[in-house]
């Protein structure tokens, strides 16, 4: 048994790079600084060697000579998923190219939620470092950031920090949901102060904080259920706050039309910024390579996912390349799904032919004509991907050999394949 320490977690989106992981032949075990998202993910038992076609075990060579003898004949294939690293997403785009395929994220439908505000009138946001060095005021929007990221308080916030004095002074407030454990309560014992509110009530209620941040009057006693005079009260801590920080998981916001919401965020941000104090947002996300596959997309097309490349050229629509529509009015001709991090993403259920490239210990509704497992980044092979303020690529570290390819190395035999 060997021990790796300040081992970088490609899972919980916030950038940890303190784990200690034991190794023992290919069995994982997190000792030290493990969180309910990084630690089941390392610790999953590899149970998928070999690929497999409509089930049956083959050789890699023959699990890709099958996947190009699906795509070759396709004329909108879909690429989706999109849970890699810089490289496999690199060699993913590579084969939409070739074979001329729409690329869609998973986790596009709430990433479109902060596409859309970001493009329309811009935003103001801050990095995790700015965060832990100088934020003293922390407003979380219609999410529990204890459940998104279990130690983001413990990094991020009470620690020390070059700009706050006491750390353990700083306030955290709830507006929507309630947080699940007891992470955001300070050092000192002083608990996150929650304003509760169905996520439907955001807008009304995000509309009129903003209103009060730029002292319009407001002739009500309550929104949504929350006395006016909190909502005074919250507003008047943004304008007297040194740093604050206001952050929401656009995926959370489960109702329509949420990138308004996003929008009013982004806008009462700047407005704050007028009032001789900081503030700026920092958006959530992170999980399953979703930043990663951004941002690969956006330097190599332009464009972030939900791009198509059946024309010879990239075509961005956050409608129009939605896979789940492509799949049920029947346009897409072929499904491959990639997933390198977790195995209980698996594809939608489809008649499509279906390639999936993905995490050993994957179990579908449906056996897919091609099951390719390949190695995770970060535990099989080292590699690159992007933490949530997009501003760091983490650098992660081998762990084992699991004999087990990249989804690189995958995705580029297949599209030499098609050449």
């Amino acid at each position: 048994m060997t021990e790796i320490l300040e081992v970088p977690s490609p899972f919980c989106g916030i950038g940890t790079d303190d784990l200690t992981v034991q190794v023992d032949g290919v069995t994982l075990k997190v000792s030290a600084n493990g969180c309910a998202i990084n630690t089941p993910l390392f610790e999953q038992p590899i149970t998928d060697t070999l690929p497999r076609i409509d089930g049956q075990t083959c050789t890699l060579a023959e699990a890709v000579a099958k996947a190009a003898s699906i795509l070759k004949p396709t004329n909108l294939p879909i690429i989706g998923g999109c849970a890699t690293d810089v490289n496999g997403m690199r060699g993913l785009l590579a084969l939409a190219d070739r074979a001329g395929a729409v690329v869609d994220n998973m986790n596009f439908v709430g990433a479109r939620n902060n596409f859309l505000a970001l493009q329309d009138s811009g935003w103001m946001n801050t990095t995790l470092a700015e965060v832990k060095n100088r934020c003293d005021l922390l407003l979380i929007l219609g999410t529990d950031l204890e459940a998104f990221a279990p130690r983001f308080f413990e990094r991020y916030l009470w620690t020390d920090a070059m700009f706050v004095e006491d750390t353990s002074q700083r306030t955290v407030v709830y507006l929507g949901k309630s947080p699940s454990g007891q992470a955001s309560t300070s050092p000192n014992g002083t608990a996150a102060k929650v304003i509760p509110c169905a996520d439907t009530d955001l807008p009304e209620v995000v509309g009129v904080l903003r209103a009060l941040v730029n002292n319009k009057p407001i002739r009500v006693t309550d929104v949504a259920g929350i006395a006016l005079s909190e909502l005074q009260a919250l507003a008047a801590q943004l304008k007297t706050a040194k740093y604050g920080v206001v952050t929401w998981a656009a995926g959370a916001l489960g109702f329509s039309q949420a990138e308004l919401t996003v929008q009013t965020v982004c806008e009462m941000i700047k407005e704050i910024n007028k009032q001789d104090t900081r503030c700026s947002g920092l958006p959530l996300a992170g999980k399953e390579g979703d930043q990663t596959a951004n941002q690969v997309c956006g330097w190599t097309s332009g464009y972030p996912a939900r791009t198509r490349f059946n024309r010879g050229y990239p075509e961005y629509d956050p409608y129009l390349n939605d896979s789940r529509v492509l799949l049920e009015n029947g346009e897409a001709d072929a499904l491959v799904w990639v997933q390198a991090f977790n195995a209980k993403s698996v594809p939608p259920t489809t008649p499509l032919p279906t390639i999936v490239i993905g995490r050993s210990g994957m179990v579908f509704e449906r056996e897919p004509e091609v099951f390719i497992p390949v190695g995770t980044p970060g535990i099989d092979h080292a590699g690159h991907a992007y933490r949530m303020d997009n501003v760091v690529a983490i650098r992660l570290k081998k762990c084992r050999d699991s004999g087990l390819p990249s989804t690189a190395e995958v995705l580029h035999a297949i599209e030499q394949a098609l050449a």
